[in-house]
Parts: C-alpha cells; sequence; structure tokens
C-alpha cells in the first residue's frame, strides 16, 4: 500500500520524506510482512521514491528498524493512557479495551509481527516493556473491581493471554471477523467471563 502522501514524488526527491515518514513505513511493511521483510528497497517502491533518499535520514536498515519500534512504543504508551486510563468505570474501560484488542488494527498486526521475533536483541526488550506496561494497566483496572492485587494480576494476565490468542487466531482466519454475530458473542463472553466480577 502506497502512502498517498508520497505516492506522486519524483524519485530522488530527498526533501519530501522525513524519517517519519521512513518510520511509519517501515511500521506498516512489518504489520504487513513481518520484521525479516524490513529492507531499504521494499520500503522505497511502497513510498514510490528511491532508495538514496533513504539514507539521508538513516544510516541504515537497523537504525530505522529501532526507531520505528521506538515511535511504536511511544504511540502505544499513549494509546495505554489514553484507553485504560480513561474517566470511566473500571469494568467499561476494561469491556472497551477487549472491544478494542479483538479489531485487527495497525498496532495489533505490528506487535502480533513482532511477537514472532522475540529473540532479536532490538525487538525482544521493547516487546517486553509494552507487554508488561499493558498488563500493569489491566491490573490496575481490575484490581479496582475489587481484586485483591495478586488475584488482580493473575486476571490480567488472562485477559492479555485471550488478546494475543484471538490475534493469532485471527491472523490465521479461524476466528469470525468483526461485525459478525459470532464476533460479538465472543467478546462478550470474554467480558462477562473475565471482566464482570
Amino acid at each position: 500500500m502506497k502512502n498517498s502522501n508520497t505516492s506522486s514524488r519524483a524519485n530522488g526527491d530527498r526533501g519530501t520524506l522525513t524519517p517519519t515518514d521512513w518510520e511509519q513505513a517501515a511500521l506498516e511493511l512489518i504489520a504487513d510482512k513481518g520484521v525479516s521483510s524490513l529492507g531499504v528497497e521494499p520500503l522505497a517502491r511502497r513510498l514510490d521514491i528511491t532508495k538514496g533518499s533513504f539514507y539521508w535520514h538513516f544510516p541504515g536498515r537497523n537504525e530505522l528498524l529501532v526507531a520505528a519500534l521506538e515511535r511504536w512504543e511511544n504511540q502505544d504508551r499513549q494509546h495505554l493512557k489514553v484507553s485504560l486510563g480513561a474517566d470511566m468505570p473500571p469494568a467499561q474501560r476494561l469491556a472497551q479495551f477487549v472491544w478494542r484488542t479483538s479489531q485487527q488494527t495497525l498496532t495489533h498486526r505490528i506487535y502480533l509481527a513482532l511477537c514472532a521475533a522475540p529473540e532479536d536483541p532490538r525487538i525482544g526488550p521493547v516487546l517486553k516493556r509494552v507487554t508488561a506496561r499493558r498488563i500493569q494497566h489491566l491490573a490496575a483496572a481490575v484490581e479496582e473491581l475489587g481484586l485483591e492485587p495478586a488475584a488482580a494480576r493473575q486476571r490480567a494476565n488472562l485477559l492479555y493471554s485471550s488478546y494475543v490468542g484471538y490475534l493469532q487466531l485471527q491472523a490465521q482466519e479461524l476466528v469470525p471477523n468483526p461485525g459478525a454475530p459470532e464476533f460479538e458473542q465472543y467478546v462478550g463472553h470474554v467480558i462477562q467471563s473475565l471482566i464482570e466480577v
């Protein structure tokens, strides 16, 4: 998929793309084809620009990957503050978390792709921080429902496991797509089983 802002760029126009453009394109490529597909040439084709312009912003693929992961982690941190830190009852926040994370959005597809490469020294630490932060926010919300800290942590782990498992099943097309009655029944069941205490 070409970035609409860059599809009409002239070849070699190094001033039109920013590091942010390259980072976002890298994240989209990772989400679509996995971390191993990330390369300067595929990104340049995706952005419809010569690969030479890449080197005005990054020394190489490794630096781009690190910058893209940092961008994704920062965005994820902000999303957590907005969603699980929202000013609404904890059960409602948690239910919205389940609904949102059951969708195949870009950030969830990136997470799934990164989960396939946890041994990569650039990816593993980011993945662990993001996962730990998400579970911590879930546990805090579950604790607000009245559970003791240890029980809240276990419930948060279970909620998060259902999220990761559902992403895997979606990627294999083994579960209904959002909008299908079966999908709504599944999400409702998760909420009823794991949130309503």
